[in-house]
């Protein structure tokens, strides 16, 4: 790693060191911007305390963590409690580094795949290819996003136990791009365990591995009805089965009782907790008829799995852009999101950055982002401690959040599917009298 990204690294980590020792890092701990019920380490705290105690923290309503990160830190907190801070730190580093690993792979893979395919663009169209500088700067720019971005700060800072699930998730890009599929599902294992909607990343995971493994024969054609295709599929499937239901298994051996499933996995998916979060059901829930409740859950969580289907199949060839795709669609549609959520998505955003030339909403954007991030604490504090405002004007910068991410998705598919179309037919296409025409993405 060159000089400079250790020097960012450092500095890095010493405004988090310096935040965990300022009162800051109480506050931090508190907001609902930031801790969830499911990532919240009061909650963990607690926990911890209930088992030191004798007492299960499944046998209230409580405690939704999982076991494993449960024992973990109540392990830490018999050795050494002081070592908690180092641990956050310690993640946010790690996760920061596979990250920029899984950039310089990721343009080395994008560059080597342009260059197969270059004799075949349209002329006219380098704005929109990846040039050799940017295997370099971009994964350094990833870094540095990362270490820097104030979600990741704030939730490193508040001990939000969102930084494993988003070191699983980027470690999972990683061995995706290596082609390992036993660390790739064992890491997508964890996060699907952590927080269970990782699991439809199963689906590009097993596709770009199924692809590397057919570029690796003798016939490069890539079709996933070939045999070869389909049984590694199903392998890689399979493995991230095992692993899950090894995960599961040490639980349950860990508390003999499977009461730890209805504390996590059924609270995430049932929404009993409705207090006020960045996410889209705590309002809808809380005006919501009782009798009407099953219903709109089931139309509100299946969001987060139906959308995986068709971009599958529309993108079949780029399953890594899937990947980032639907990271941001899970963090729109979960029950419990949080801003942590957002960080390794807008980390990776640079490195797809040669679609950038046909974002149309960047600055639209960027300022509901902007205005989300700054005022829903002012909104909170009013809502709250001075009593001037009220759910309402809360939930309205929570749909502004929302909306922000609902755009950037949109945007980036559009993106996307605009340059592919424009590689082929030029950045101006033109008609046969040779007038330009409009281009229409169905």
């Amino acid at each position: 790693m060159a000089a400079p990204m250790i020097f960012v690294s450092l500095i890095g980590v010493t405004v988090r060191s310096v935040l965990f020792y300022s009162f800051v890092s109480s506050w931090l701990t508190d907001r609902v911007e930031i801790s969830t019920p499911l990532t919240s380490w009061k909650s963990m705290v607690e926990g911890v305390t209930l088992l030191e105690w004798g007492i299960s923290p499944y046998a209230g309503d409580i405690f939704h963590e999982t076991p494993l990160l449960l024992y973990t830190f109540y392990s830490v907190h018999a050795v050494c409690p002081t070592l908690v801070p180092v641990i956050f730190v310690m993640l946010d580093l790690i996760t920061a580094l596979v990250l920029r690993k899984v950039a310089t792979r990721t343009m080395k893979y994008l560059y080597n795949q342009q260059k197969q395919k270059e004799k075949n663009y349209a002329s006219g169209v380098s704005p929109l290819l990846i040039v050799s500088s940017d295997l370099i700067s971009i994964p350094d720019l990833v870094m540095t996003i990362y270490l820097f971005c104030p979600y990741t700060i704030v939730t490193c800072v508040a001990q939000c136990t969102i930084v494993f699930t988003n070191l699983a998730i980027a470690a999972t890009f990683l061995f995706t791009l290596q082609g390992n599929a036993v660390a790739a599902t064992l890491c997508l294992a964890f996060a699907s365990y952590q927080s269970l909607y990782p699991v439809t990343l199963i689906i590009p995971v097993a596709m770009h591995i199924a692809i590397i493994k057919l570029q690796a024969s003798k016939d490069k054609t890539i079709s996933y009805q070939r045999p070869e295709a389909v049984h590694s599929i199903l392998l890689t499937t399979t493995i991230f089965v095992f692993w899950l239901a090894c995960f599961l298994g040490l639980s349950f051996l860990m508390l003999d009782s499977w009461s730890f499933l209805r504390s996590s996995y059924g609270f995430i998916l049932a929404v009993p907790d409705l207090k006020p979060n960045m996410g889209l059901f705590w309002y809808f829930f809380t005006e919501m008829f009782e009798h009407f409740r099953t219903f709109f859950l089931w139309v509100f969580q299946i969001n987060v799995f139906i959308y995986i289907a068709p971009l599958a199949i529309k993108m079949r060839e780029h399953p890594l852009f899937v990947m980032l795709v639907q990271c941001i669609v899970i963090t729109i549609f979960k029950s419990y999101p949080s801003v942590g959520d957002t960080t390794v998505y807008l980390s990776l955003l640079p490195v797809w950055s040669h679609t950038f030339h046909y974002f149309r909403n960047t600055l639209v954007v960027g300022v509901m982002m902007l205005l989300a991030s700054v005022l829903c604490p002012v909104i909170w504090h009013l809502w709250i401690y001075a009593g001037s405002a009220n759910a309402n004007f809360f939930f309205a910068f929570t749909l502004i959040y929302n909306t922000a991410q609902i755009f950037l998705v949109t945007d980036l598919v559009f993106a996307f599917l605009r340059r592919e179309f424009a590689l082929k037919h030029g950045m101006e296409p033109l008609d046969e009298d040779g007038n330009k025409r409009s281009v229409r993405l169905q």
